[in-house]
């Protein structure tokens, strides 16, 4: 019985070093993939020489396709008849077309007049406020000329609104 006993130890002794012995084996494998993976990968002042000089190659392209399309003619959509022209050209056409304009002055701006008060609505001394530089209810607003031009001399402050144009009789039916 004492040589089953002992066969036994030995068989259960093997397990754990021939567990060992296969992790062992796997992370030799692992590290001969990751060699074999990175190994043949450039190394060195070179391979960034060559990046650096790719970079400069790809902007020193991008810049002279810029430049030509900012100082040539050449057309966007010839359908549509949409051309680009240079941009100094450019430039100067926007700048006699701007001289051609004869800027007008800035009218005043016209707010609109409140409604006319009816019998439900608040008396003034409930209402709020008006906020400062606001037109005062009872002021007349300046109308606009039909030129564009604002008036010479500012409205006073003592005009009095313009009377409400009568709205029309009922008609009678006989």
């Amino acid at each position: 019985m004492a040589g089953t006993e002992s066969l036994r130890q030995v068989a259960h002794s093997r397990a754990p070093l021939s567990t060992w012995f296969g992790i062992v084996l796997l992370f030799a494998l692992f590290g001969i993939i990751v060699l074999a993976v990175i190994g043949p990968a450039p190394r060195g002042s070179d391979y960034e020489e060559t990046r650096a000089k790719k970079r400069v190659d790809n902007l020193k392209t991008s810049r002279e396709e810029a430049a030509k399309a900012l100082t040539t003619y050449g057309w966007i959509d010839k359908n549509k008849g949409v051309a680009r022209i240079p941009i100094e050209r450019a430039m100067k056409l926007t700048v006699t077309e701007l001289a051609r304009q004869k800027p007008a002055p800035a009218g005043p701006i016209a707010t609109p007049q409140p409604p006319a008060p009816a019998a439900a609505s608040p008396s003034p001394a409930q209402a709020s406020p008006a906020p400062a530089g606001a037109p005062q209810p009872g002021a007349a607003q300046p109308a606009a000329s039909p030129s564009g031009q604002a008036p010479a001399s500012p409205p006073s402050p003592r005009t009095t609104p313009s009377p409400a144009p009568p709205s029309p009789a009922p008609a009678k039916t006989p």
